[in-house]
């Protein structure tokens, strides 16, 4: 059995520790909400952000974040993404010395624009092997026991090999992956792209303007990753194609949510007003066009989504902007 620290507790990384749990694995799980972490001690359900999900026995919280991370041999950040910087570097005085760090965030952080591997591991001063977990879950859909297929990346074979072998079970299957880079940008793109379909069925455009924008978004998504050196072939995989289907047409998709409410007419503040939960597509927003103008890439999409988001340009319009752009062929 391997000792694993889940830090964060939000719907996924409540969703990851009780996997760990169910396999056997002694685990401690951080919660930055004092309630959070009393509901999934001792009523085994995460009321704030899993609610009315049963939870492993064998799981505890705390709101003590070195206490959780001390001793583990796996340590698994599952917090947003505007707060895992500081949190990685709260928690590096109390990471053993043959400690494995694996990342269920996806993102590009804002400034930097580094993908979230990059940020656990500056912070930790690259100090132990990073593992990045991705791919299509959702986390009510974990935690309820359904057969799920996800990537574990890393250029340490063996790193990526512990996440393999710590989370697979019979309704969770891990692939590893060699391309870090491919896969973070699959996790964090494929958010925005969410947005922009929600944006088109909020405004009733239908099942074509979707198909449109899922296959030209996986194409520039695809396009900035071969730019910054990741692998074409990875976002034909899970974490890029893979997870932009579920979150550009999945039900529970909260970036599809917001981008559906903003094509009905609310404006951006009206909708994240009073939200528990993230929806990392519109923070990344902003870090891709700015990863993409940085590259020299093109990302209509993406600029679109900014313009929409930010800019007051009304969603109809922007989705006629696209539309109008100089023909030329699929290829480019």
């Amino acid at each position: 059995m391997t000792s694993v620290a889940v830090v964060g507790a939000g719907a996924w990384g409540t969703a990851l520790a009780d996997l760990l749990a169910r396999n056997g694995h002694p685990v401690r799980l951080w919660a930055r909400e004092t309630d959070v972490a009393e509901s999934i001690t001792s009523r085994h359900e995460n009321r704030r952000f899993l609610a009315g999900v049963a939870l492993s026995s064998a799981l505890a919280a705390s709101t003590a974040l070195a206490d959780v991370v001390r001793g583990a041999e796996l340590v698994m950040f599952a917090t947003p993404s505007e707060h895992l910087r500081s949190v990685a570097t709260l928690s590096l005085p109390v990471i053993g010395p043959g400690a494995t760090l694996a990342v269920a965030t996806k993102g590009i952080e804002p400034g930097s624009l580094e993908v979230m591997t990059q940020v656990v591991r500056g912070a930790t001063r690259g100090s132990y092997p990073v593992v990045a977990l991705s791919g299509p879950s959702f986390a009510s859909e974990v935690a309820a026991r359904q057969p799920t297929a996800v990537v574990a990346a890393s250029t340490v074979p063996k790193a990526a090999q512990l996440v393999q072998r710590v989370l697979a079970s019979h309704e969770f299957r891990v692939y590893t992956h060699p391309d870090v880079l491919g896969v973070e940008l699959g996790g964090a793109l494929k958010n925005v792209m969410a947005v922009a379909t929600g944006v088109s069925d909020g405004l009733g455009l239908g099942a074509n303007s979707r198909a449109a924008l899922v296959t030209r978004g996986l194409a520039e998504m695809t396009r900035l990753g071969v730019a910054l050196g990741a692998r074409a072939s990875t976002f034909a995989g899970l974490a890029g194609l893979g997870d932009l289907v579920l979150t550009c047409t999945g039900a529970l998709s909260r970036n599809r949510a917001v981008g559906e409410a903003i094509g009905r007419g609310q404006t951006l503040s009206e909708v994240l007003a009073g939200r528990e939960t993230v929806a990392e597509g519109v923070v990344t927003a902003r870090s891709a066009l700015a990863l993409a103008g940085r590259a020299g890439v093109e990302m209509p999409i993406v600029r679109a989504v900014n313009r929409v988001l930010f800019e007051g340009r009304p969603a109809r319009t922007a989705i006629g902007d696209l539309m109008e752009r100089e023909l030329r062929a699929e290829s480019d």
